[in-house]
């Protein structure tokens, strides 16, 4: 399906790798420009050649997403650099430290709500002028189902909820400006070098009891299935979704193979 992308101008967060890369890939695909931003400088080298090789114009910057002034000028480097700006991919998160109340060092909860809730606020503060100046845009933030059905680690469980009421409600702010803002919660992704891959690695029966009960279809979900769901929100396509949450989990149960103590 033809989703009318070729021309457009995507910044993804965390985007040398993983879902992010999987979008970017899937953008290009579509014919759009891409910008990545992330912290390894080599992982954003090999990323961007083998977007090149699609034939669209690709620009990277290295840096951390906590740091708002970093951020700020990565946004600024990529609009210059793709002449524009028309949609953002809040992708960036994780769990800092250990991630639950009974195990976290102090700040760890804080330091996960700025990587995850955080970062994707102030992506699309930054962005603003640039979504403005194209007439509008649209802006999908990568949250998790561990935000809509609770689950180890209480930090991410709880940063990701935030992001899903921050698309529904920038979804209202920014309706007047023409941008819509989405959320879409991947269930457990499978991926080489992920953390579910390292999971089964290292506790493969567990992982083994995980897939058997709470996978419908008997398996995680793939990095293409999160991604083309991102790419058809960013379309016009999907003109008149904004403020929604799409769960992409292949009807996934209990979103971890982890429990409280």
């Amino acid at each position: 399906m033809d989703l009318g992308l070729r021309g457009k101008r995507a910044l993804i967060t965390g985007g040398s790798r993983g879902i992010g890369l999987a979008v970017a890939e899937t953008l290009a695909d579509e014919g759009a420009a891409v910008g990545l931003v992330a912290r390894d400088a080599s992982g954003l080298a090999e990323a961007a050649g083998k977007l090149r090789e699609k034939g669209v114009t690709v620009a990277t910057v290295a840096a951390d997403v906590v740091d708002t002034l970093a951020l700020n000028r990565a946004v600024k480097q990529i609009a210059g650099e793709l002449q524009g700006l028309d949609f953002l991919v809040a992708n960036a998160g994780g769990t800092v430290g250990r991630g639950n109340l009974t195990s976290a060092n102090a700040d760890e909860f804080t330091a996960t709500f700025a990587l995850n809730a955080g970062h994707a606020a102030e992506l699309i503060r930054a962005g603003l002028p640039f979504l403005g100046a194209a007439g509008g845009g649209a802006v999908v933030i990568v949250a998790s189902v561990t935000g809509m059905r609770p689950a180890p680690r209480t930090a991410y469980a709880a940063a990701k909820a935030a992001e899903i009421h921050l698309a529904a409600t920038a979804a209202e702010e920014l309706a007047p400006a023409n941008i819509r803002v989405n959320a879409v919660s991947p269930g457990s992704i499978m991926f080489p070098g992920g953390g579910w891959d390292t999971f089964q690695r290292e506790n493969p029966e567990d992982f083994g009891a995980f897939v058997a009960n709470q996978f419908p279809f008997g398996r995680l979900g793939k990095l293409t299935e999160v991604a083309d769901v991102v790419a058809f929100l960013l379309s016009d396509r999907a003109s008149w979704i904004s403020g929604a949450n799409i769960p992409v989990d292949g009807a996934q149960r209990y979103p971890s193979a982890r429990h409280f103590d």
